[in-house]
């Protein structure tokens, strides 16, 4: 255990035991550091756990406060996932088209969606940004810079780069239609028909969705629900079937929420060039960190060109403005040659809108907000589940974005339960989406991306009653 989760813990022992009690003001950092002995950021990191479990809250200049004592204590999920051997033909579109179906209506409790709630993002401000800026687009600009993007828009991303200490030529920046295209682009440039793609255990569906449509086969290797890919396990894949790429999130993964330590990205990133294969780093997630900084992703170890970093502001500002980008290295050229010949060009208006934003519209501000808020909202469900859910669940616990994977008793469906949760208008993401061979069937995916309110507590009471009817 380390130290920032052993003074977490102490410090829920001390709430649940009512030692410290609902509104007690907590040691500042810098007296917690010097009593117990350790750096601030370590106490930083306990803190920020502790609001992310709903535990205590940070007031603005004024510290952190205890909010209540946990109810129930929820096991972390632990331990390496498994994962299927072999290469998979990926056969998944159409229980993942069902499942979506349900998550997108407004009528349903969103715990199975796959995005934040519109009520946490600054629509109206980006709004005036568009009506703005569409005034004075440059028509000739918009053609100038028709593939590559808005020449505004990719100084502004690679000076965030930059302000993550990460050195990205503007020329490696393409422009695309969100995040889910610049995937498709880069795993189209370096793949063909009938090759193998590696990919962690549980996966993000839409991973899936793309071997399938590419005729790709999945490798599935292990993956640890707190630090990612198993690195051994991910070599002997490696050599025993000679992929062409992986296609992984190394922060705040979809669906386990497991962020891969720096040194441990640096080896991923060593072993893959030693081999020659690609990373396609799927990252968006990365700026809805609980900690004190973002963490770096793959893309920063990156010596030889191999990362082809992709990430999108669907997740952090406007799902439907469908702005995202791939930094593609040594694959710069490859990746514009696919979009000249696919999707051509992002809407310039969009992009101009989010350039102005990054330039004047506060959105450093705007993600402080916003990862406060998932993080409290994150403690609210781990609690629910804590409440409602069958005896022997245990959930993980990331330290950003805004899932929650959840694994139930074992002779739980949770494909029969989401067909259940859906007649009494609760969407679940059950856990066969994110996996080629079918794996994980007593395992769920939950959205802790919704401000908690009554009707979402009745719903996990709700799905409780059904997960303890099996």
């Amino acid at each position: 255990m380390k130290r920032y989760e052993r003074l977490t813990e102490e410090i829920t022992a001390s709430i649940r035991s009512g030692l410290l009690q609902a509104g007690d003001r907590l040691p500042s950092v810098r007296q917690t550091s010097a009593s117990r002995g350790v750096s601030p950021s370590t106490v930083f990191k306990a803190y920020y756990l502790l609001e992310a479990r709903g535990l205590i809250r940070a007031r603005d200049r004024s510290g952190y406060y205890v909010l209540r004592a946990p109810h129930a204590t929820l096991p972390e999920l632990d331990g390496l996932s498994s994962a299927s051997a072999g290469r998979h033909p990926v056969d998944v579109s159409d229980n993942v088209l069902q499942v979506l179906n349900a998550t997108l209506r407004r009528d349903m409790q969103p715990f199975g969606s796959a995005f934040p709630s519109p009520s946490l993002l600054p629509y109206g401000r980006l709004a005036k940004f568009m009506a703005a800026t569409v005034q004075r687009l440059d028509p000739w600009g918009s053609i100038d810079d028709l593939s590559p993007g808005d020449a505004a828009l990719r100084r502004a991303i690679a000076l965030r780069y930059l302000a993550d200490g990460m050195s990205v030529p503007v020329d490696d920046i393409i422009i695309t239609n969100g995040a889910l295209d610049a995937l498709n682009l880069s795993l189209a440039a370096v793949t063909n028909p009938g090759d193998a793609v590696i990919v962690e255990s549980p996966t993000f569906y839409a991973a899936l969705q793309s071997l399938e449509r590419n005729h790709l086969h999945a490798i599935e290797v292990a993956t640890h629900p707190r630090e990612g890919i198993d690195l051994q396990a991910l070599e002997q894949a490696i050599l025993r079937h000679r992929p062409r790429a992986c296609w992984l999130m190394t922060t705040f993964q979809n669906p386990l929420g497991s962020l891969m330590p720096d040194d441990k990205k640096e080896a991923l990133v060593r072993l893959l060039a030693s081999h020659d294969v690609a990373l396609i780093e799927d990252d968006v997630y990365g700026e809805l960190y609980f900690g004190e900084n973002r963490p770096r992703p793959a893309k920063a170890f990156d010596r030889d060109g191999i990362v082809m970093h992709c990430s999108s502001f669907s997740k952090t500002l406007a799902p439907g403005y469908r702005v995202g980008w791939v930094a593609a290295g040594r694959y710069t050229r490859r990746i514009m040659r696919n979009k000249l010949t696919t999707s051509l060009a992002t809407a310039a208006p969009t992009q101009a809108a989010i350039a102005a934003y990054l330039e004047k519209g506060g959105f450093d501000r705007h993600l402080r907000q916003f990862r406060q808020a998932l993080a409290q909202q994150q403690g609210e469900l781990l609690q629910a589940i804590a409440r409602y859910f069958p005896k022997g669940t245990r959930a993980t616990r990331p330290m950003g974005g805004y899932f929650v994977w959840v694994e139930l008793p074992a002779h739980i469906d949770t494909l029969k339960v989401h067909r259940a949760a859906l007649g009494h208008g609760i969407s679940i993401a059950p856990g066969p989406l994110f996996s080629a061979s079918g794996a994980f069937g007593n395992f769920l995916r939950l959205n802790c991306g919704h401000p908690w309110n009554p009707d979402m507590e009745q719903g996990m009471a709700t799905l409780g009653k059904l997960l303890a009817g099996g």
